[in-house]
């Protein structure tokens, strides 16, 4: 891949990762309510389950939903449910957890973080995950080496998608001294939910 073309991708990475989508929201809402620490494998289970995405759609998978949209069709049912009950969760949640991040809020915990699996899980129900993981594979392979090139975008994607969907849930814990104020709190974590169904959006349409 010519350095012009990797440049390309790394912008066209940070642009992706760093706006906002469910995966994004779900950061925000967590790093506020928990703390970093433990959001910190909710971080790690988005970008490493990104990435599985990313591999899948390259190797092929991508093509499978073509030929059989049934599975297509299914998938957008099961993510947008999936995406409806975290929004639920996530409106529904009204205390700050504690946080062993040294900030000094202890609170009664409202639920918990997503765990490392549901957050890798979770990608392959994303909306946004398959748009992004679909469009960089269909501007970025080489048919010339369509294994290496597939490689590469993965590469790149994870070097540039932990930092950028990091800087969500240091966003979040940034807010948690505002949102100490339980009414606060509790608007917060609706406009969140509300947020993250919102993203259903373009799914839908």
């Amino acid at each position: 891949m010519a350095l012009e073309d990797l440049l390309a991708l790394a912008v066209f990475a940070f642009v992706t990762s760093i706006t906002p989508g469910p995966s994004n929201f779900m950061l925000l809402t967590s790093g506020a309510n928990f703390g970093f620490v433990r959001t910190l494998p909710q971080v790690l289970g988005i970008t490493i389950g990104f990435k599985a995405l990313l591999l899948g759609v390259g190797l092929g998978l991508g093509g499978l939903l073509t030929a059989y949209p049934v599975l297509h069709v299914m998938l957008k049912i099961g993510g947008a449910a999936y995406l409806l009950y975290l929004a639920w969760r996530i409106g529904m949640s009204r205390a700050i957890g504690s946080a062993p991040d040294g900030d000094g809020m202890d609170g009664a915990a409202a639920g918990r973080p997503l765990t490392f699996l549901e957050s890798a899980i979770f990608q392959w129900v994303n909306p946004k995950a398959w748009v992004v993981a679909v469009t960089v594979m269909a501007l970025y392979t080489n048919e010339a080496s369509p294994f290496l090139s597939v490689l590469l975008i993965a590469v790149a994607f994870a070097i540039v998608n932990l930092p950028s969907v990091s800087t969500w849930a240091w966003l979040g814990v940034s807010l948690r001294g505002f949102l100490a104020d339980p009414v606060r709190l509790k608007w917060f974590n609706i406009a969140m939910g509300l947020a993250l169904a919102a993203t259903l959006w373009p799914l839908i349409a």
